[in-house]
């Protein structure tokens, strides 16, 4: 599609209106928000052998795991607390079912990590690769409303939670959904947290999506983003020649936090943040040179149209 998922998103938007009773928020950040006798969270996530994981390289298990993360990490995306789950699972005909089982027994122990249930779900089988779709519901912390993408304001930091790229060397399969940190979050810096979102397609792709949806832009200091890097994304850069930015800014899967946020440099680091820019008034995400020289954003992350 034409300005890939970014437009599709817009389009649906437009056309899939939320003005209804009991929808407080609906299509465009990380969960929607419904206001039923109090506030419930939902969101799904679709994984794709050969997209998302490989069947003949990754355990049943890990597979479970990861498609359970995904949506756990929409939840720390938001500082809410993921409740239950449902799953609904299309299995490759002729699949021992003995492999499902497996799958199912990595995803409910990774629920039950936060407190969650799976309460449900549908399972059928085709002749196609596997699917694996997780609905996740939650709701708010005690005394902490959910934190939108939208409320970047110029003048905030931009920071992540841990260290970033070469995720397909394994972190995509282990890591560990950011719940607790961002309710450490939002409990400490209250309002001064403005938006928050998991980088699931790369840094700059998903700071581009909180720039676009709070009405801001972003200046990314490539110093600070290299300096973020993880020690598999400096070995992805040895294997194929990428620069080390590169795979920082666009790999994807990380799955840590993104924030914009008014602090000090004495209270991000106490909380563990990195520090990588500042959200700024001009529309359009840039990255500053160690020379002060702005520039523009290479092209990178995962488009999913």
């Amino acid at each position: 599609m034409a300005g890939g998922e970014r437009q599709f998103v817009r389009w649906l938007r437009q056309n899939a209106p939320y003005q209804a009773t009991g929808v407080e928020l609906g299509i465009g950040d990380d969960m929607a928000i419904l206001a039923a006798g109090g506030q419930i969270l939902v969101t799904c996530d679709l994984l794709l052998d050969g997209t998302h994981f490989d069947t003949g390289r990754h355990t049943w298990e890990a597979i479970g795991r990861k498609a359970a993360g995904c949506s756990l990490s929409d939840c720390a995306a938001m500082a809410v607390q993921p409740v239950a789950a449902v799953v609904a699972v299309a299995w490759p005909r002729g699949t021992a079912v003995a492999g499902l089982q497996e799958l199912m027994g990595g995803l409910i122990a990774h629920c039950g990590e936060f407190g969650c249930a799976v309460v449900g779900g549908d399972t059928t089988s085709w002749v196609g690769r596997l699917a694996i779709d997780v609905t996740m519901l939650a709701q708010p912390f005690a005394d902490i409303a959910p934190v939108r993408r939208s409320g970047a304001q110029a003048g905030d930091g931009v920071y992540v939670t841990g260290r970033l790229g070469g995720s397909l060397l394994g972190k995509h399969l282990t890591f560990r959904p950011r719940i607790r940190a961002a309710e450490v979050l939002a409990r400490t810096l209250g309002p001064r947290l403005h938006a928050l979102m998991d980088i699931t397609d790369g840094l700059g792709i998903d700071l581009a999506r909180m720039a676009e949806a709070s009405g801001v832009g972003a200046i990314l200091d490539d110093d600070a983003v290299a300096a973020a890097a993880s020690p598999a994304a400096h070995d992805a850069s040895r294997a194929d020649g990428r620069s080390v930015l590169d795979h920082v800014l666009g790999d994807g899967e990380d799955f840590e936090l993104l924030l914009a946020a008014d602090m000090s440099a004495d209270e991000a680091q106490n909380l563990d943040l990195l520090r990588v820019g500042e959200i700024t008034a001009d529309a359009g995400v840039l990255l500053r040179g160690s020379d002060g020289t702005l520039y523009e954003l290479p092209e990178g992350g995962y488009e999913h149209l």
